[in-house]
């Protein structure tokens, strides 16, 4: 069994942390890196997830997940009984988006089935640019594949204004 920790702020007044509720509006994004400064990782090999929720006026952090055992970027495929994957997924649920530079399509398929929308990313990035693009999207005529996104998170879209102007 692959082991996560979640790591995420906590309040200094000696009170126990409730569960990061999402804003109303918020997409919940997830980052596969490997620095927590970048968008830098594979799916599978990815030893850390930065977790934010992205409105339209911004973003905040929520969590970093962090994995020991990760695949290996070597083309092979894993040891029956030996999936890495999973626990990938289930430390990911109630995330929306999901952005990497490469998602497997076995891991994709895990991915979608959960409900999370994988994103591939054609280079490393600086997180922030990931998350002020997706901001940008909210706040303009999001793309078909993300109104949907937002449809199934129960998220209000702006509609595509089709008048002349």
């Amino acid at each position: 069994m692959t082991a996560v920790r979640r790591l995420s702020l906590v309040a200094t007044d000696g009170e126990t942390p409730a569960a990061p509720e999402r804003p109303a509006g918020a997409v919940r994004v997830a980052i596969a890196t490997s620095d927590m400064k970048a968008l830098d990782a594979h799916f599978g090999s990815a030893r850390r997830f930065a977790v934010y929720d992205v409105t339209k006026e911004g973003w905040s952090f929520v969590e970093a997940l962090a994995f020991d055992d990760v695949t290996e970027e070597s083309g092979s495929h894993k040891i029956d009984g030996d999936d890495r994957i999973t626990p990938k997924v289930t430390a990911l649920a109630g995330c929306h988006l999901l952005f990497c530079l490469a998602i497997g399509g076995p891991s994709a398929a895990k991915v979608v089935s959960a409900r999370i929308h994988p994103i591939k990313v054609q280079a490393p990035s600086p997180i922030e640019e990931v998350l002020e693009r997706t901001r940008t999207m909210l706040n303009g005529a999001p793309p078909p594949w993300l109104r949907k996104v937002l449809a199934e998170a129960g998220i209000a879209a702006p509609k595509p204004s089709f008048a002349d102007d």
